[in-house]
């Protein structure tokens, strides 16, 4: 599954568009290697998202083979291993 597909489809960036412009930007990185929008992730890569109000790395448990997963099975998917949010003073 394409990268900007993933992270919409798992609720990770609510808007593929977002996810798209993310990754282009270089915000994404998969198994530490710089992510296109276009990239494939697959079982066992490790995403890492670092926005500007947030940094999550994520472990991919499975990929979901449909384009939407209920918020209660999101957990069978994917592993949240690190979540940092961003204060006001790091930001800027």
């Amino acid at each position: 599954m394409r990268l900007d597909k993933f992270l919409k489809v798992m609720a990770i960036i609510k808007r593929r568009t977002v996810a798209n412009e993310a990754a282009n930007e270089g915000f994404i990185l998969i198994n530490g290697k710089r992510a296109k929008p276009s990239s494939t992730v697959k079982q066992g890569d490790v995403l890492e998202i670092d926005m500007w109000n947030y940094y999550k790395k994520i472990t991919i448990i499975d990929v979901p083979s449909k384009n939407s997963v209920p918020k209660k099975d999101r957990e069978k998917y994917i592993r949240t291993d690190e979540y940092k949010p961003k204060e006001p003073d790091d930001i800027i």
